[in-house]
């Protein structure tokens, strides 16, 4: 009879969409968590290390010397490393900006324009 096959089709249907329901929200709680966890893990590495604390060598010795023997063990040069307090400045040392003339310079206040025409 059709009206059973379309029962059925329609109760498949429904169970599909059900099921569809079901798994965007696991998929979406599961990403809320790691999300949470996420931002829980990045505030914890703030309040150890601080925002923008850097060392002041940005590659430890260690992990230096283990890439030179690499390169070395695959026989690719080995590049001298300059010292780093002459690589990057420091933000105390870098220099201040000049202001900038010209258009930026420009007052363009409604009153200004409205009084242009007089």
């Amino acid at each position: 009879m059709p009206s059973e096959e379309f029962d059925s089709a329609a109760a498949a249907f429904r169970r599909t969409g059900e099921d569809a329901v079901t798994h965007a929200r696991r998929v979406a709680g599961n990403a809320k968590a790691r999300t949470h966890r996420h931002h829980s893990e990045n505030a914890e590495l703030l309040k150890r290390h601080g925002r923008g604390a850097k060392s002041g060598d940005p590659t430890p010795g260690t992990l230096r010397a283990a890439a030179e023997r690499f390169r070395r063990a695959r026989g690719l040069a080995v590049p001298a490393v300059p010292d780093p307090a002459d690589s990057v400045p420091s933000r105390s040392q870098s220099t201040a900006r000049a202001p900038r003339t010209g258009d930026e310079d420009e007052d363009f206040s409604q009153m200004r324009i409205m009084k242009r025409d007089d």
